[in-house]
């Protein structure tokens, strides 16, 4: 499984680990940079990395930040990206298990290294669990970064319409 792997410059050391740690579980990883510790801009690095998971030429994605709020705001911006901020196992597991996102983003200045490691590890050894309701749900979250349909989305209010009368009608059980 290829893995792509990107930073900012805050959490260069953290990322170098995260890489040396999936290299030693068998997984391909394309990092994508930073190398260094020179002040850079994350959303060079979230573009990066979401564009290798959407085209297919990287499996699942890794991000890192200070907080993981700016990488993953950026990766989120490449269209077919799914990208979680997670800073626990069980939403890392959840990420993948329901909502079937691709990218997963951690706060390396917030979690630590061992944390981010099994943060990392929960969400690449987790597999979505599809279900008709899911996958309806996610087609109609993907569909919101289509262009054609921009008109439709902007402003409209009724665009969950249809998973809210599901949602009334008792038809999602949590």
């Amino acid at each position: 499984m290829k893995i792509a792997l990107g930073c900012d410059h805050i959490v260069t050391d953290l990322k170098i680990d995260i890489s040396d740690h999936l290299k030693s579980r068998g997984f391909e990883v394309l990092d994508v940079g930073t190398y260094d510790h020179t002040r850079t801009h994350y959303p060079m690095y979230g573009k990066k990395v979401g564009e290798l998971v959407a085209t297919g030429r990287a499996d699942l994605g890794v991000v890192l930040c200070g907080t993981g709020v700016g990488i993953s705001t950026a990766v989120n911006k490449s269209y077919g990206t799914r990208c979680a901020l997670v800073r626990d196992c069980a939403t890392a597991i959840h990420a993948r298990e329901d909502l079937d996102c691709n990218v997963i983003a951690v706060g390396g200045m917030i979690v630590g290294k061992d944390l981010a490691l099994e943060i990392i590890d929960s969400f690449l050894d987790t597999e979505y669990k599809a279900s008709p309701e899911k996958d309806e749900l996610i087609k109609k979250l993907m569909e919101i970064e289509n262009n054609e349909d921009r008109e439709e989305q902007f402003e409209n209010d009724t665009f969950f319409e249809e998973f809210l009368e599901k949602w009334d009608r008792g038809e999602y059980h949590d």
